[in-house]
């Protein structure tokens, strides 16, 4: 007998990819770039952000451009990669950063810390589906199943990968003028992440006795 058993999990994702955009020609105040830098890691810190582990430098460029008249413009930037846990957490940096003239900021992906082990207790509880939906259409015809002959994984491309990084009915992208938050900034609106959903399909074939 040939049986496909399923399973699947909702995840709520810990593990929030921040991409933080700093450059020069984008910062409204007289603070210097390596100013709006310090001030950044002293308010995640404040947050509770560890700086030290949660927070990485992606990229610092200089570009060169070069007017009509022939003049030399450098325009500093660097990009941060940051992740943070929760909604609520992010909901604050987010807040916190705009405060300091840092707008340009985008969720990259969600991920979990434990999301191998969460893949591998789905797929075995595919396995045990397969094996009870055999056992219950064999049943009928008074025999019962022997040992699996064959297992097979069915990939349905799902997992951590088809999201975009996407809080539920909301965009998380505060880029500009836009912004997730209230205009007062001591209402923080009820966000919660979408959820992570795993699915894994298991082919079984099984020896009938």
């Amino acid at each position: 007998i040939e049986v496909t058993g399923k399973a699947e999990m909702d995840v709520v994702p810990d593990l929030i990819y921040l991409k933080i955009l700093l450059s020069e020609k984008d910062l409204k105040s007289k603070q210097t770039l390596e100013e709006i830098e310090k001030s950044m890691t002293r308010i995640l810190s404040e947050l509770g952000i560890d700086i030290g582990k949660d927070l990485s430098i992606k990229d610092f460029v200089s570009n060169f451009k070069y007017s009509f008249l022939s003049k030399t413009d450098i325009i500093l930037k660097k990009e941060y990669q940051l992740i943070v846990h929760d909604a609520k957490t992010l909901q604050k940096t987010i807040l916190e950063l705009q405060k300091l003239g840092i707008s340009n900021v985008s969720i990259e992906k969600l991920d979990h810390t434990k999301i191998t082990q969460f893949r591998k207790e789905i797929k075995i509880n595919a396995i045990k589906a397969a094996k009870e939906k055999a056992e219950s259409l064999i049943a009928s015809i008074n025999q019962t199943i022997g040992k699996a002959i064959y297992v097979k994984e069915i990939d349905n491309q799902s997992g951590v990968n088809s999201l975009q990084g996407r809080l539920s009915g909301v965009n998380v992208i505060a880029r500009g003028t836009r912004s997730i938050y209230d205009s007062n900034e001591n209402q923080f609106p009820d966000l919660e992440f979408e959820k992570i959903n795993l699915e894994y399909s298991i082919l079984v074939r099984f020896e009938l006795k």
